[in-house]
């Protein structure tokens, strides 16, 4: 990965930018040399006709390396999300789901078992199993403490 070949990922939405599809794109900018392209285009809705927006989000989620499915729109939008996630799976394309943020409400079993793998919310976490599950490069960053012993 790098600046000429970016990650090329999908952030689940539903033709909004709710708040956990704009902390995505947060925690992934505040990552240092971590380069994608996004191709979720929230802002291009087809209208209201379901298969004309379905056709449109099979066209955002098959040139990308990842889907990163949030949780977040199960509320609303549930049948939403798990169309993409579906169709992603369906493509072979890995999705990596992320819980409602700030809540500690559990994931559906169903839509669970849709993802390859399920991260928390940490800038680290996510930038890894991105990195790991698009392109198999394993970061292999470690947490050093640092104490003065007594």
């Amino acid at each position: 990965m790098s600046e000429r070949n970016p990650i090329r990922l999908f952030v689940t939405h539903a033709w909004t930018d709710n708040e956990d599809y704009l902390r995505v794109f947060e925690f992934l900018e505040s990552s240092p040399s971590f380069f994608y392209r996004s191709f979720a285009g929230a802002d291009q809705r087809p209208g209201d006709d379901i298969e004309a927006q379905r056709e449109v989000l099979r066209g955002q989620i098959r040139p990308v390396e990842l889907v990163v499915a949030t949780a977040g729109l199960l509320r609303a939008h549930s049948s939403l999300l798990v169309f993409q996630m579906t169709f992603a799976q369906s493509s072979r394309k890995p999705v990596l789901l992320l819980p409602e943020f700030g809540t500690q409400s559990q994931v559906p079993k169903g839509v669970r078992d849709l993802a390859t793998e399920t991260v928390e919310w940490d800038e680290r976490a996510l930038v890894s199993a991105i990195k790991r599950l698009a392109r198999g490069e394993e970061t292999g960053r470690w947490d050093v403490v640092e104490f003065t012993p007594d």
